[in-house]
This record gives C-alpha cells, structure tokens and sequence, in this order.
C-alpha cells in the first residue's frame, strides 16, 4: 500500500476548515512547508508555525475565516496529481482554477508556486492541487 502524504496534508486541512477550528497540526515536510507557504502567500491561511521539536516536525496552520459571517477564507482544497497519476502542465497550459479566483499550486523546477507566478516566470510544472 502507498501513502499519498500531500493528499493527507490537503485533507487534514479541508476537515479542519469543515468542523470549524482555528488550527490544524499536520506532520512536516520540505514540500507541505513550501505549499503552506504559498497557501500564507496568496493569503489563504491567517499564519504558520514550523515546529522541529520532534524528528519529522510538525506544521502549526492558523486557519482563516471571515470575521463576520464566519466564512472560511479556503472553500475547497483539491488533490490533482496523483501517485498513480501525474499530472503535468506546460507553461503555455497552466490550468486557471475557477476562471482565475482560485489558485493552481504547482512544483516547477524553480521551486513551490502558485500558477500565476509561474505563468511569470514561463514554467511549467507537476499540478499538486487547486485552492479557492
């Protein structure tokens, strides 16, 4: 049996957003630090915590929610490369996730990125998940 541990990391997530809690603990990797990071970046969490008190790490993920209406800042977080199915893009076809209000994270050859700055940048990538 394999393990897919970013869709683990994407899930931990969607199932804090949906029970409604301030923060989720999710273990730690050089890949899920940098897609939080981008997740921070875009402005779909409030704050992040790396913690490097255990062996692997842990990441502390201060969700974010309208202050209001009590609206959560991610709606859905969907896995769309998987192990048993990579999915790559070329530059000239990166995906635009709800006609461009939601975020495409992508792993490039310069690193962790949202699709817009790789559409800056004029790379393609492995798709890791949709945001909005």
């Amino acid at each position: 049996m394999h393990t897919d541990p970013i869709a683990d990391y994407l899930t931990r997530i969607r199932n804090a957003v949906r029970a409604g809690h301030r923060i989720v603990e999710v273990p730690a990797s050089n890949l899920k630090k940098e897609i939080t990071k981008v997740l921070f970046d875009k402005g779909y969490i409030l704050n992040y915590k790396f913690d490097d008190s255990t062996p692997q790490g842990t990441i502390k993920i201060a969700l974010k929610y309208h202050p209001i209406t009590k609206e959560p800042a991610i709606v859905d977080i969907k896995r769309i490369s998987k192990p048993g199915l990579r999915k790559y893009a070329k530059a000239s076809e990166l995906p635009r996730v709800l006609n461009g209000l939601g975020i495409a994270i992508l792993s490039t050859s310069k690193g962790v990125m949202s699709d817009k700055e790789a559409r800056k940048l004029n790379v393609g990538g492995e798709v890791l998940c949709y945001v909005y």
